[in-house]
């Protein structure tokens, strides 16, 4: 028996190297075809012509899965598949004299019942998966490798892979995190917010997002009145909707959210002072100590989502609401996750230590903790000087190319909406009356331009809506002029 050369094909996906990808092919192989043990492979030189790579690259791949069980070596025979192939698939010959018909499987379940309660989310913010492959991608959160520094990085994952952490690391930690980072966290993070915690008043979660859905989960009922932002962060309203919360999306001005217009019985109150998303405005000190004493007076709490802090270039960022509440009312949200890069889904949640508690056995039912070699290998990147050093790269880069986009809107006539930002790396334009920032980014796409249509930030959005937002975070300087320009054109072209 032999596994014939035609199933040995590359994929370029499956992984970044040339030999990676032809062993994910030969394994793929291997398992496609339940090849048993003993059946030979292709010669390393038939192989290596078929495929048009070196006899040394196909030796290379079968000598490693040799070591991995995969293949062994057949003295007179080459290489064939080994007994010890892990993970092989169950042969449907085991299985001889078992019911599977149709009879024995009855109807399929009806999903409609079973999900009736589980509405799908109604404002979700999509990007094509593809969006790396354009020209001009004016979208926000997504990380710019040219600014990271992978050799920082890869050095403190080699530490936190080494034999004196692995022990620690490796074991179940039932719930608890990793006290390297909440130490860092608690004496540094934190203090540069005004905000003084102790480790029992600190949750690590799977970015502001867990941590979000834990506090709403743990605090929301459907007698608590819950206000957001409108516009704001599509995910507020979804996860309010989700606990089957009554929410009122409270309109916000040049300023942020507006204290003076919370109603009487709201107890809960979403916002994003820092840099509201997704205008970019940031709440005054004025609205902040006033937000705080209503929270006193009416006797509700707040939940503050602080997660674009560090990106204050054009101004001094504001003290944290969590820094100037003496009585606990304010659930702060951070992230590292929006900083360094999005996959990496570190944050962490501030709160009173009764609060904490129960979000962390919430959360030990649903994740037991985030990973720990990912919490510690941030806390060494922290601690060891490179997220303050890549948090200056980051302010340098955006705030030339918020310069950059702020001279190609004014040359185009494009205005950004609302007052200036006092940073970050995104900025909300309004475009002309009457049009529709959905159609426009669908007739930008043939372009190689993305934008973010802004309907999808509102709870009501205006019909068309005229709103969108550029990010400049992933978009070179030497781009952003002509995207820009292919924007205003488009908008020239469809005649709104």
């Amino acid at each position: 028996m032999r596994i014939p050369i035609e199933a040995i094909f590359l994929r370029e996906a499956e992984a970044p190297t040339l030999q990676g990808r032809l062993a994910a092919a030969v394994v793929r192989a291997i398992l496609e075809s339940r090849a048993r043990p003993g059946t030979l492979l292709p010669s390393s030189r038939k192989l290596a012509q078929a495929l048009g790579m070196s006899r040394m690259t196909v030796t290379l791949v079968y000598q490693e899965l040799v070591s991995l069980g995969y293949l062994e070596t057949r003295p007179r025979s080459g290489i064939a598949v080994a007994a010890t192939v892990p993970h092989r698939r169950l042969r449907p010959e085991e299985f001889k004299g078992q019911r599977t018909d149709a009879e024995t499987a009855g109807s399929p379940p009806d999903w409609q019942s079973w999900l009736s309660d589980q509405s799908s989310p109604r404002r979700v913010i999509r990007k094509p998966p593809d969006w790396q492959s354009y020209l001009y991608p004016f979208i926000y959160g997504q990380p710019d490798p040219v600014l990271f520094d992978h050799n920082a990085w890869r050095d403190c994952a080699r530490r936190a892979l080494g034999t004196r952490d692995f022990g620690e690391l490796a074991a179940d930690r039932y719930g608890s995190d990793d006290p390297l980072l909440i130490d860092y966290i608690c004496s540094n993070t934190l203090p540069r917010r005004g905000i003084t915690a102790r480790p029992d008043q600190v949750l690590v979660t799977l970015g502001a997002q867990n941590g979000l859905f834990l506090a709403t989960e743990l605090l929301s009922r459907a007698d608590r009145l819950a206000v957001a932002e409108e516009p704001g962060y599509p995910d507020f309203a979804e996860t309010l909707r989700r606990a089957h919360s009554p929410t009122t999306f409270l309109p916000v001005d040049q300023m942020g959210l507006n204290p003076d217009q919370l109603p009487d019985n709201a107890r809960l109150v979403i916002v994003t002072p820092s840099h509201h998303i997704p205008t970019g405005a940031t709440m005054p000190l004025e609205r902040r100590h006033e937000l705080i004493r209503r929270a006193a007076a009416q006797d509700f709490l707040i939940i503050e989502d602080d997660y674009d802090f560090e990106m204050s270039y054009l101004a001094p960022p504001a003290p944290a609401l969590k820094s100037l509440d003496p009585g606990g009312r304010v659930i702060y949200l951070g992230s590292f996750s929006k900083s360094l890069f999005p996959g990496l889904r570190i944050g962490y949640m501030v709160a009173p230590p009764e609060l904490i508690a129960r979000a962390r056995a919430l959360r030990s039912i649903m994740l037991r903790h985030p990973p720990s070699h990912l919490q510690r290998i941030t806390a060494y990147f922290l601690a060891l000087g490179h997220y303050d050093a890549h948090i200056a790269r980051l302010r340098q880069a955006f705030k030339q190319r918020r310069e950059i986009l702020e001279q190609a809107l004014d040359r185009h006539g494009l205005q950004i909406a609302g007052a200036p930002a006092a940073g970050g790396s995104s900025v909300w334009i309004r475009g002309p009356d009457g049009s529709d920032s959905t159609a426009l980014a669908l007739a930008l796409r043939p372009d190689s331009v993305l934008i973010e249509p802004g309907a999808v930030f509102f709870e009501k959005p205006a019909e068309p809506c005229a709103y969108f937002r550029l990010g400049y975070g992933t978009i070179a300087d030497i781009a952003i002029p002509e995207g820009i320009r292919r924007i205003a054109a488009r908008i020239r072209r469809m005649r709104f």
